[in-house]
Formats: structure tokens, sequence, C-alpha cells
């Protein structure tokens, strides 16, 4: 017991670089706290005790402003980071080193008996008043960013934003800035990065940019036409300007910035 209250400790300061010393955060963490009340309340649970169990989860949620069913199947290092109104519902599952922020709430969708809540993998981030719901399943080394309403399963090492959630950064090989941020903080807070994608952003600016390179082969086309033969008029376009919030393009696969299709068109001519 003592050694997953150290344990428990440790994820602590690996997570949480607020954390200066082992009695605060053994005195001052209600996510611990509540952790420590859930398997307290697991443990009735699954021995037949279930009043009991109800009643010394609503004691710490009382104490904690923390709901966890005392059904909910909890891992190691899990870790809630404020703490104020979470709540795990009764056929939770949860892996190893899980991150959730205030106002996380793992809930389900359906009154029918049986899986009814989600299921997150090892090494999840729900980012602050996300909210997870329904009997799927979040996959290992997802993030969820904050506020997000997840309804569909998130394929493992993938980011999800929005409401309804979509995922906005596939899992593939980090970049050496990512790592460098990784090596430093050793999590991404609020299951957010400073560079993340905005999806709406990314789609109207691949809209905008595939008119500019149609625009451009439009009037590449009338100038030729025009020498061919001198009565077809050349046409000039207006150029189109891309909205601030989606001027620099849309992220490639290597995580870089395409230049405006204009530059594109004029290098290739």
């Amino acid at each position: 017991m003592f050694r997953r209250i150290r344990e428990d400790i440790r994820s602590v300061f690996d997570r949480d670089p607020a954390a200066r010393n082992a009695w605060e955060v053994l005195t001052c963490y209600p996510g611990l706290h509540a952790i420590w009340a859930h398997r307290v309340s697991h443990w009735l649970w699954t021995h037949g005790l279930k009043w009991l169990a109800r009643a010394n989860s609503q004691l710490a949620r009382w104490l904690t402003g923390i709901e966890i069913h005392p059904g909910a199947k909890i891992g190691r290092r899990f870790f809630i980071d404020h703490g104020m109104g979470v709540v795990v519902g009764e056929t939770a599952e949860i892996g190893d080193d899980v991150t959730l922020y205030h106002g996380v709430t793992l809930g389900g969708v359906s009154w029918n008996k049986g899986k009814r809540h989600p299921t997150l993998g090892d090494n999840v981030v729900v980012g602050a008043g996300a909210k997870v719901l329904g009997p799927i399943t979040v996959g290992e080394n997802a993030r969820v960013g904050s506020n997000s309403v997840v309804v569909k399963d998130v394929p493992p090492g993938a980011t999800v934003v929005g409401i309804p959630a979509r995922v906005v950064q596939e899992a593939r090989a980090p970049s050496e800035k990512v790592v460098q941020i990784a090596q430093r903080l050793g999590f991404d807070a609020y299951g957010l990065t400073r560079d993340m994608p905005d999806p709406v952003a990314n789609a109207i600016g691949a809209l905008l940019e595939h008119i500019q390179v149609l625009d451009q082969r439009l009037v590449q086309v009338c100038r030729l036409l025009h020498e061919m033969d001198s009565r077809m008029p050349e046409l000039e376009l207006s150029k189109l300007e891309l909205p601030e919030f989606c001027a620099e393009g849309t992220k490639t696969e290597a995580g870089q910035h395409e230049p405006p299709a204009e530059s594109r068109a004029r290098n290739a001519v």
C-alpha cells in the first residue's frame, strides 16, 4: 500500500511543475485524496459491500469535489490535476499513467445496464472541461483537447478537439522540437500543444489555396491564348486575400507550413 502511495506522489512531480515537496503533495492535492478513497471504495464494491462503497465515495466527493463511482476500474499512477468537477462513471476503465484535468466527465449516453462508459488507454491526457461519453475507447497516448466532446473511438496517439471531437493530429514520429518540449515538460498540459492545428482553419486554408492555384492556371491559359490570337483578351484576376487565421497555409505531414499557393505557382513558372 505504501509503495503505491509513494508511486502516486512521484507521478505528481512528473506531471505538475508546481509541486514543491512530498508533504505539500500529500496534504494539498485533492486528486490524490480522491484516488486513495476510490481504492477503498472499489475494494468494498468488489467484496459485496456496495452501500458502504457508495457512502465512502460520496464522502470523498464532498471532501474533494471529485466523483468516482466505486465500480470504475483505474490503473496505476492515475493523476487528477486541480480536480474540481471531475466525474468518472461506474463502468469506466482507465489505464496506467492517465491524466485528467478539472471538469472532465467520463460519462454514459444510455440508461441500459452493462458497459456504458469509456475506456481510456495508457498515457492518455484529457484536457479541462472535456466530456468523453459512451462505451468508446480512447487509445493509448491519445490527447483530448480542453472542452471537447468525444463520442467516437480515438485512435492511439491521436489528438482530438472540438464538438464533436475530431482527429487533428494522427500518430507519427515526433519532430525534434516536440521531443525537446516533451523532455522539458514531460507531458502536454490540458491535452493541447501551442502549435496544435485548427481543423476548421486548415480546411478553409486548403480550399482558398486550391482556388488560388486555379486562378493562376486560368491567367496563364488566357495569356497563352492571347499570344496565339490577339483578339482574345488577357485575363487579370484580383488577388485573393487569405484571412489572417489561415494565411500561413495548412500543415504538411512533417509539421511544416506550406507557402501560399501564389508563391508556389510563381516558382513553378
